[in-house]
């Protein structure tokens, strides 16, 4: 069973990998046996978890600039990353954007909130997806199949609680942006069109849709939120590796066109 989620030998692309999240996928990846290649800004800040596991992992992991909202950003790295390490076999598309630290002098009522902001969160999230599609799953698909795993989100299935936020002092409420679920629910339609597109060429398609992850919320977010789950708690990383393992593997040989929740039940109610 220990060979059918192993990645040994394998070439594994995870874009927006020094965000929060990346570095949980690149460990995930790197203890199943494979190599990464962690793509992201050239600009991006390099987060204390994303330098620990460059620390740690060696020439296992290789890094290469890419901006996923060009097209020629993105061919360029594939060309980089097929020369210096190999034909890719997974895809982990993780690189998007979502609000950034609230600051009540920020905020916006729903019909005054504006479309720029919409716009480019779709722009990433929905459209940078689409083109690392394009052209790393092309190349999978060339070599005869493997694993695509666009993370999604809790929110492309139910909308933000907004007694979550109701402790946040400000004027006007705080409001979880429309735009982050709208662009994470087309991301798990994408998944099923493309997993559909591109089967008859072994290429799996699959969303994992995280719940809410623990990274520095307030003590009054998170015993709100984990009330609201089954499992009475937010997710913590651990709990993300095994679900992100079993989409690369063949162990997940006849999944595809999936979206994997791993919310501790949240959608369950």
């Amino acid at each position: 069973m220990s060979e059918r989620f192993s990645l040994d030998n394998q070439v594994a692309v995870v874009t927006g990998a020094s965000g929060r999240l990346g570095p949980i996928w690149i460990e995930a990846l790197l203890e199943a046996g494979a190599r990464v290649a962690a793509l992201d800004l050239a600009a991006a800040r390099l987060t204390e978890a994303f330098e620990a596991v460059l620390g740690r992992a060696g020439d296992a992991v290789q890094r290469f600039e890419c901006d996923v909202t060009d097209r020629r950003s993105i061919e360029s790295a594939a060309e980089s990353v097929s020369s210096r390490m190999g034909e890719p076999s997974v895809l982990v598309n993780n690189a998007g954007i979502d609000q950034p630290p609230d600051s009540p002098a920020g905020r916006h009522a729903l019909d005054e909130f504006p479309v720029e902001q919409f716009r480019k969160m779709v722009e990433v999230n929905l459209l940078g997806t689409f083109q690392v599609i394009q052209v790393f799953g092309e190349l999978i698909a060339r070599r005869g199949g493997g694993s695509i795993i666009n993370i999604g989100s809790l929110y492309a299935s139910v909308s933000p609680d907004p007694h979550f936020y109701a402790h946040l002092a400000g004027d006007i409420p705080f409001l979880k942006s429309p735009a982050y679920g709208a662009s994470k629910a087309g991301v798990v339609n994408l998944s099923k069109f493309v997993a559909t597109h591109w089967a008859a060429r072994g290429v799996r398609v699959n969303t994992l849709s995280p719940g809410g992850v623990l990274g520095g919320q307030d003590e009054q977010f998170k015993a709100k939120y984990g009330a609201r789950v089954p499992l009475r708690r937010m997710a913590e990383a651990a709990d993300l590796k095994g679900p992100l393992v079993f989409l690369a593997s063949s162990a997940s040989s006849y999944v595809t066109g999936h979206e994997l929740r791993v919310d501790g039940g949240f959608t369950a109610w």
